[in-house]
């Protein structure tokens, strides 16, 4: 399982740091479940993954270098073909917790940006090390008719235990749209709800989105 200290962002660190060992596939395979939700709601999510993953995973592979070569083309490939699936203002919502009530509109909207972003370029670093990996889909124990579901997965490749892969994601409209990952055991958002709360309770909301953009000019001055 993922370890996170209590530090702020130690849990990113960790996931990029894990790039260069092999496990930044873990966030490269969460790309390809990302872009798969675009599925309609009447669709069984399951099915849907299964079918369409391992397509897209062909795709990135055969552009792979053209994108390595060109970090702002990589960045804007992850932000057409995989953000708009994300339900990115609740996703947010629930990682700043109750917080996010008492945050004013310019607040929410500056707070949502940041991670957006933060997450769009994690997502970028990690393709960088997609290979052989493949999505195989656990049984479907939820009901495909359902608002909200959870589909459950494990990347696998050619080196290495397989790595639990899960998603939360609810029917908006004709589509699903994803507000919550599980790496290895470890909820996306409760690791950010975590993280936010102690920099919230040190420096306030304000000082959340300073923190959250001065991660992002450092992730950008790492040219991806």
């Amino acid at each position: 399982m993922l370890r996170f200290s209590q530090t702020l962002f130690s849990g990113l660190e960790r996931r990029c740091s894990f790039i260069s060992q092999g496990l930044g596939r873990v966030l490269g395979a969460l790309f390809l479940a990302l872009l798969s939700l675009q599925a309609a709601a009447q669709t069984r999510p399951d099915e849907f993954v299964a079918r369409i993953s391992n397509e897209i995973l062909e795709k990135v592979r055969q552009q792979r270098q053209e994108l390595l070569n060109n970090p702002q083309k990589l960045n804007d490939f992850v932000s057409q073909l995989v953000m708009p699936h994300v339900d990115f203002e609740r996703m947010t919502a629930l990682a700043v917790g109750r917080s996010w009530r008492s945050a004013t509109p310019e607040q929410q909207q500056k707070i949502s940006l940041e991670f957006r972003n933060l997450l769009t370029r994690t997502y970028a670093g990690a393709m960088q090390s997609l290979r052989d990996q493949k999505i195989r889909l656990k049984p479907f124990r939820g009901d495909a008719a359902d608002a909200e579901v959870v589909v459950r997965s494990e990347i696998v490749g050619s080196r290495g235990d397989p790595i639990g892969l899960d998603y939360r994601l609810f029917r908006q409209g004709e589509s699903w749209k994803i507000y919550d990952i599980n790496i290895a055991g470890v909820w996306l958002v409760e690791t950010y709800r975590n993280q936010f709360a102690a920099e919230i309770n040190a420096r306030g909301l304000d000082g959340l989105i300073a923190t959250l953009a001065d991660r992002n000019r450092a992730l950008e001055s790492r040219k991806l």
